[in-house]
């Protein structure tokens, strides 16, 4: 079983147990973060899909730690111009561990019965 989840405007393609590097979230190492924004889920036979999000579905998982990525340089220059700027970036994340993947049981609607053709004016 895996789902697909948003996260800070990023997807990524969750499943138990799976460890996940994702944006920098507010919580602190240990705590337990639930994503709500679902956007599709297969369980092995199925795939069921939200328009956008799955009402009722979540996604569990553990904060394992925080840190900064890889130092990023971004170099910009104009040719002739005596143009030149050099500048770094290092993106925070937070390593996640998915723990469960959970979907609502909803009721299924009754279908309507049409025995009777309907009668055209």
């Amino acid at each position: 079983m895996y789902a697909i989840i948003n996260i800070s405007g990023k997807q990524y393609k969750a499943a138990k147990g799976l460890k996940l590097r994702v944006p920098r979230q507010l919580a602190e190492d240990g705590k337990k973060l639930v994503f709500d924004e679902v956007l599709m889920i297969h369980d092995g036979k199925k795939a069921t899909f939200g328009a956008p999000n799955l009402a009722g579905a979540k996604v569990t998982a553990t904060v394992l730690n925080h840190g900064r990525e890889k130092k990023i340089l971004v170099y910009k220059k104009k040719r002739r111009k005596g143009y030149q700027r050099k500048n770094g970036h290092r993106q925070w994340f937070t390593d996640v561990e998915i723990q469960n993947i959970q979907m609502s049981r909803r009721k299924k609607p009754a279908a309507e019965k049409t025995d009777k053709p309907k009668e055209e004016e």
